[in-house]
């Protein structure tokens, strides 16, 4: 008697790690991304809270991007610039003044930050003054 493998032993191996790795690995990156996007939502809850405080003190609202000399707030939702998968901005709501509204926007993957994340479901989120927000895309959990 011969101890070792046959190779239909093998091969029904590798067809079980093949279907495990075919169902983990997607449910693993649909994962990664909801996290990065809570991350980014929680980051522009923060940044409009920053952005009233400082409406009290300049009866306006203050304009950003990571391209601005000294951005007077946080421009990206991580623990850092490097491992963050969204880039905020600040403008004026369309249409109106700074003074009256502004829109914080979290931008997937541009190249200040992680240029690699893609979020094909929701894209851009997006938190107005005014109290709205939502996303480019359609998904229901882009702002739950």
């Amino acid at each position: 008697m011969k101890n070792g493998f046959t190779l239909a032993e093998l091969l029904a191996a590798l067809a079980v790690l093949g279907i495990v790795l075919a169902i983990a690995v997607p449910n693993y990156s649909e994962f990664a991304v909801r996290s990065r996007r809570t991350e980014a939502r929680v980051a522009l809850v923060e940044t409009m809270q920053q952005q009233e405080r400082y409406y009290t003190r300049h009866n306006s609202y203050a304009a950003f991007s990571a391209d601005a000399p000294q951005p007077p707030f946080r421009w990206w939702t991580g623990p850092s610039a490097a491992r963050s998968a969204y880039e905020m901005v600040a403008a004026p709501c369309q249409g109106l003044a700074l003074s009256e509204c502004v829109e914080l926007r979290a931008i997937p993957g541009s190249p200040n930050v992680d240029p690699l994340f893609v979020d094909a479901r929701c894209g851009a989120l997006y938190l107005r003054s005014d109290g709205s927000r939502g996303a480019e895309g359609e998904g229901k959990e882009c702002w739950p």
